[in-house]
């Protein structure tokens, strides 16, 4: 005798299996982001990018099974104001962080700001920040009072110590210390305590990934290289053909596989977005101590391409496509609006966030229509403005120093003058020609 299903039961078991579909089709939670900020890398140091004389196999992995970015910019071609454009999600002059904050400086970034980390906590993500801070060394302005749970590092840049240049002569740096939230935990860094940072960095990152494998996270790991001197664990010194500072990449490169390793142990790849970057190009004074820009011109601390435009490698398996090199304009300044985005985490209506969300981007959806309005390129003042393909850069002065000395004490230096400039970056990345007499 054959059983008939009533209409209620049909009913139930198509809402039943609705159901199962919906949960099987839905993240069990919101994504984890993890950004590693590298110090000073310019546009050409990575092999995704084109470096030679050392290998980065597992950042070329990260590339063939996510997105590179050649258009992505940082908030300013220097360190401090590079690093809140990243935070805040604002030009680094709306929230007044003009220039470099040093071991001397009684201010930083204004706790009164709302930061990457504060919008995540909305959504109970737990956070950390490993590395170089440099936006503010007294307790109201480092990490722990900015929305991070955790913060291990540095509060500045790691050159600002007793040692640099010239055993201190010339700027006068106390020792370095160490902190670890609020508390210094070593007042007097040393060369060999320097060389350890980008494997303990690495471990505290992969730490911080297994204790928090069952909530969403957000881990900002700003490593303090390759920004001179160049110090790296014994592991990597003397490693490459390039000399100090391909060895410094490759350690950097072994973190990036650790930390993905780490995600593929617990099953975390698929829910986690994660970007590798630079603060600002290559600090070309330094020679071969300093990165390439490659096709760019200039570097670290100029308005020119090389400044301002950085590696970008972006992996979220499952979500962005494998294998894609995204040529839409983007910048540090939209991972705020983005993460907010996807996490669904609300921003404060009394703040003006200068970044957009590019999460469509990262799916590689084209967007016919996406384009900033003007991206500015700032330091104290207003230098230059893009707009699409054009960028006008007004007359100014910019120093070339002697390559190789770091800009000491008797260093040669060249001080050029520009004239108002206008620039096609479709056809001259390099910038190398100035077209604003045919375009008026």
């Amino acid at each position: 005798m054959k059983h008939r299903l009533t209409p209620f039961v049909v009913l139930v078991s198509l809402l039943i299996s609705n159901v199962a579909l919906f949960a099987a089709a839905t993240p069990s939670s919101p994504p984890n982001f993890i950004v590693i900020f590298c110090d000073d890398m310019g546009y050409a140091d990575i092999g995704p990018f084109g470096a030679e004389g050392y290998q980065t196999p597992h950042l070329n992995r990260m590339a063939a099974e996510g997105m590179t970015f050649t258009d992505f910019h940082v908030g300013r071609a220097v360190c401090s104001p590079s690093r809140s454009a990243i935070i805040t999600g604002s030009y680094p002059k709306r929230v007044s962080v003009n220039g470099n904050f040093s071991p001397k400086s009684k201010t930083g970034l204004n706790p009164d700001e709302i930061t990457i980390a504060e919008v995540l906590k909305q959504q109970d993500y737990a956070t950390a920040c490993f590395g170089k801070w440099h936006l503010g060394h007294e307790p109201e302005f480092l990490p722990t009072s900015q929305g991070f749970d955790e913060f291990y590092g540095l509060p500045y840049s790691h050159d600002m110590w007793n040692l640099h240049p010239e055993n201190g002569t010339r700027y006068n740096f106390p020792v370095l210390p160490l902190y670890e939230g609020t508390t210094v935990i070593n007042p007097a860094l040393t060369a060999e305590d320097q060389s350890a940072h980008t494997r303990i960095l690495t471990e505290r990152t992969v730490q911080f990934i297994a204790q928090n494998k069952d909530q969403p996270f957000f881990i900002y790991l700003p490593h303090p290289l390759p920004h001179v001197p160049l110090l790296m664990g014994p592991d990597f010194e003397g490693k490459t053909e390039h000399g100090a500072y391909g060895d410094v990449i490759e350690e950097l490169d072994w973190s990036v596989g650790q930390i993905l390793d780490s995600l593929d142990t617990h099953d975390l790849r698929e829910n986690t977005l994660v970007i590798f970057t630079s603060d600002n190009g290559p600090w070309l004074r330094y020679g071969d101590h300093g990165g390439s820009a490659g096709p760019l011109r200039e570097g670290k601390g100029t308005y020119f391409e090389g400044g301002f435009r950085v590696p970008c490698v972006v992996s979220w398996p499952g979500t962005i496509p494998s294998g894609t090199v995204n040529p839409e304009f983007a910048a540090t300044l939209d991972l705020l609006p983005t993460f907010a985005a996807l996490a669904e985490a609300p921003l404060s209506p009394d703040r003006i966030i200068d970044g957009q969300d590019i999460s469509s981007l990262l799916r590689g959806e084209k967007i016919p229509d996406y384009e900033r309005a003007f991206f500015y390129y700032q330091g104290p003042n207003l230098n230059a403005v893009r707009k699409g393909k054009w960028k006008l850069i007004f007359p100014s002065r910019y120093t070339v120093w002697e390559k190789g000395n770091g800009g000491l004490p008797g260093a040669n230096r060249t001080v050029h003058p520009l004239p108002l400039s206008l620039f096609n970056l479709d056809t001259d990345v390099g910038e190398t020609t100035n077209v604003a007499d045919q375009h008026p």
